[in-house]
């Protein structure tokens, strides 16, 4: 009838003892319960290992007794040390690896066992007994973890007083194990996506060039710092030029499913890149845009710049040929012309007609000596001489010419200027040309204040002249053009189109640029940029 009643097989006598047994068993039972079901609950994915381990063992102290509980991550290829507790019960370093041959732990993990050890007399001489001896422990119970396929590594378990281990126990542990199992692989996978969304992020706020994230409805969802850069550092109309560029560009990509280009020129004479591309789901499907947006302004000079000097090498080496061939026949023409103009009288109808031969004569000879000089057939001495001198001596030159076209001309000069190294002579020719081109600007308007500023500063270690004119000022699209040979909107008496050409050879020849600013009916800027360095070799070419 007991039997029956509670499931115990037992006397009378004994019935009360047998049952209180059974009690006890499944109270410890479900505790075990507890237990794991308040580690699991406890255990959150964004937690760290040891906090996971932490956590276990305050609530494993509750139902199993032991002294010391140690965890070894497989890591690669190498069984870790991670934490141990106490914290103060460890021989051996975290971080130290164990070695695979004889060793208990390995042999756990490996066969994916459950190995106990009495420590006083144990069954074979395994790697970590005398550490483990030295810890005073009697026994030693090895758990192993491991998930499906993946082993992970193993939990040590010992105790410093004789006594055997249960079934219960022990199963309870493995089923501890399954599931931390399951914990330790979802923390290491959150763990390994945050490292990787953290690396990703940074990279995105790394990079200088402009990068736009846009979903399926062309939302931006994400942009880096230089977005932000932009956004703040430039003028609103170039903001809503750029949103109005990408937008179309991502409407466009997520039509085609293909990449698309597209190159933005903002006020400022900056130029960008634009290119958008579509981002892919796991079943092919578009599902989202991402925009490059590169600043290429120094990119298209530097292009044009190679351009030009590809183009100023061939025009060189024609313009020497020609100089050389119509040196000869021109100095003939010259010299018969003034032979002539002697034997003629001035109210003679052949005098005219000779006088616009010398004349025609003379301006040749001029444009054969520009070509001698842009072919750098000339050759001069660098010294040192300071800017303003220069100056000076080229408004000494011209300050009738000025005066006479009632031009008002501003000075600037910073006193405190450093010598530099180069030709005088040939750095006037390049003022020269830059007034008399200004000159010539503000003849063409019709207004009362002519305005001519010439100055120099020193900045970033080089010396600059700027001659700034409040005349006509040229148009965009033959900025890029004023520096070829033979360019010019002048009449014929008043330029060959070679000043500006000559003076960006003079001043590459020194190191230096050339650089202008300019606006229709509001005037220009040339500044000469020449460096604070002296050139290696003492005698140059131009």
């Amino acid at each position: 009838m007991i039997a029956l009643l509670t499931g115990v097989e037992s006397s009378k006598k004994s019935y009360y003892t047998e049952l209180k047994k059974t009690v006890d068993m499944l109270q410890k039972k479900n505790m075990q319960l507890e237990i794991m079901n308040e580690v699991m609950k406890s255990i959150k994915i964004d937690m760290t290992l040891e906090e996971i381990l932490s956590n276990m063992v305050d609530k494993l102290k509750s139902i199993i007794q032991f002294d010391r509980l140690s965890f070894f991550l497989l890591q690669n290829v190498s069984l870790t040390l991670i934490n141990v507790f106490p914290e103060n019960t460890s021989t051996i370093e975290r971080g130290i690896d164990l070695p695979r041959d004889n060793s208990l732990y390995w042999m756990a993990l490996t066969k994916r066992q459950v190995m106990f050890q009495q420590l006083e007399y144990p069954t074979w001489n395994f790697n970590e007994l005398e550490f483990l001896r030295n810890l005073k422990l009697n026994s030693i119970l090895v758990v192993p973890i491991y998930s499906k396929n993946k082993e992970i590594g193993v939990i040590c378990i010992g105790r410093c007083f004789h006594e055997h281990w249960h079934s219960e126990d022990i199963a309870f542990l493995e089923q501890l194990a399954d599931h931390l199992a399951v914990s330790i692989e979802n923390t290491q996978l959150y763990n390994e996506v945050l490292r990787s969304k953290q690396e990703w992020e940074n990279t995105f706020k790394a990079v200088d060039d402009m990068i736009i994230i846009f979903d399926k409805h062309v939302n931006v969802i994400q942009m880096n710092d230089s977005v932000r850069h932009f956004l703040k550092t430039h003028h609103h109309k170039d903001n809503l030029l750029l949103e109005q560029h990408y937008k179309r560009l991502a409407n466009k990509t997520f039509q085609t499913e293909k990449a698309s280009y597209q190159e933005i020129h903002f006020e400022d004479q900056s130029t960008f890149e634009l290119y958008t591309y579509p981002v892919y789901n796991n079943k092919n499907f578009v599902y989202g845009v991402i925009a490059y947006v590169k600043d290429v302004t120094e990119k298209r000079k530097m292009e044009v710049q190679l351009l030009h000097s590809g183009k100023l090498a061939a025009i060189g080496e024609m313009a020497a040929g020609v100089a050389h061939e119509l040196n000869s026949p021109l100095t003939a023409i010259l010299g018969n012309s003034q032979l002539l103009l002697r034997n003629v009288k001035e109210d003679d109808d052949s005098f005219t007609l000779l006088r616009d031969i010398k004349t025609c004569g003379v301006r040749c000879k001029d444009i054969i000596k520009s070509l001698l000089a842009f072919s750098r057939q000339e050759e001069y001495t660098f010294q040192s001489f300071h800017i303003n001198d220069a100056v000076k001596q080229v408004l000494n030159l011209l300050k009738y010419q000025l005066k006479k076209n009632q031009i008002n001309v501003i000075t600037n000069l910073y006193e405190d200027l450093p010598m530099i190294e180069g030709s005088q002579q040939q750095i006037e020719q390049i003022i020269i040309n830059l007034l008399l081109n200004a000159k010539d600007a503000v003849e063409v308007i019709v207004k009362d204040d002519k305005e001519i500023e010439i100055m120099t500063s020193l900045e970033n270690q080089s010396v600059k002249v700027s001659v700034r004119d409040n005349g006509i000022g040229i148009e965009q699209e033959r900025l890029s053009k004023i520096f070829h040979p033979f360019h010019t909107t002048k009449e014929a008496e008043k330029g060959t189109g070679l000043g500006l050409s000559v003076s960006i050879g003079i001043a590459k020849t020194h190191g230096g640029s050339i650089d202008v600013i300019s606006e229709v009916n509001k005037g220009s800027t040339f500044q000469l940029v020449l460096p604070l360095q002296p050139l290696t070799k003492t005698e140059v070419s131009v």
